[in-house]
């Protein structure tokens, strides 16, 4: 499935009804200067406040209202958008069935997924990288939105790619355990003890457990399309595009 690009943003094209609005960003756009250029959107990276504050500014006028922003640390943690206190919250998802409330994940190589009923009356963002697909990051955001699996769908943003996604054997491993049928995930390294991770493949994998099978996405390489997206792997020093999604 395509991803229509307008420039500075990529629009999902997926099934997701008419109610639900989504983009993800690029790193194009913005007025960050340095390993940040341009459009980066983190405030936790080192970036001049000021540029990422402009930035948000920008984003903002393609959104609805001011996005719902999280301090994210690679765990489990799944916030109600709609009820949220004032403050940043420490978690990597967020559900919202509240029209105009905006889920967003800050991502620069981990996968970020967007979710939406059939219906468009519920959404969802979630941050998944590695240790979050491991830890059930997707399942729980699965629960949180309370709807069937088979009632949802979900779009893969870009994330660092199969073919430069290396990872060390414990990481293998500790999939495998927990799931024996992840060893399609994983593919020889360059190095003895050494291995390719596909996190999109093992992100659906994860989706279609739960009952998550109509899924659109997850062919934009972050790491190797280095003109259009922040690559912390790549870089490490880098900025952050945003993945969101509400209801209209």
């Amino acid at each position: 499935m395509r991803v229509s690009d307008l420039g500075d943003i990529l629009i999902p094209e997926w099934a997701a009804p008419a109610s639900v609005g989504c983009l993800s960003t690029r790193r194009g756009g913005g007025c960050s200067t340095g390993p940040y250029a341009s459009w980066n959107l983190g405030d936790h990276v080192g970036d001049a406040p000021t540029a990422v504050a402009s930035n948000r500014e920008h984003l903002r006028t393609r959104l609805p209202e001011d996005p719902v922003w999280l301090r994210q640390v690679h765990g489990t943690v799944v916030v109600d958008a709609d009820a949220l206190p004032n403050g940043i919250p420490e978690a990597d998802a967020a559900v919202a069935r509240r029209p105009g409330r905006v889920c967003a994940v800050l991502t620069a190589d981990c996968l970020p997924v967007l979710l939406c009923d059939r219906e468009g009356k519920v959404v969802g963002a979630a941050h998944a990288g590695w240790r979050g697909l491991l830890m059930g990051i997707l399942e729980l955001t699965v629960d949180a939105m309370a709807v069937p699996g088979q009632n949802l769908m979900a779009w893969l943003g870009p994330a660092i790619g199969p073919a430069a996604f290396e990872v060390g054997g414990e990481v293998r491993s500790a999939f495998i355990a927990e799931d024996p049928g992840a060893t399609t995930g994983f593919a020889p390294g360059a190095a003895p003890g050494k291995w390719w991770a596909d996190l999109p493949w093992l992100a659906r994998r994860r989706l279609a457990r739960c009952g998550v099978v109509t899924v659109f996405g997850g062919n934009r390489c972050t790491y190797s399309e280095a003109a259009d997206f922040f690559s912390y792997r790549r870089d490490g020093v880098t900025g952050r595009m945003a993945s969101l999604i509400w209801r209209n």
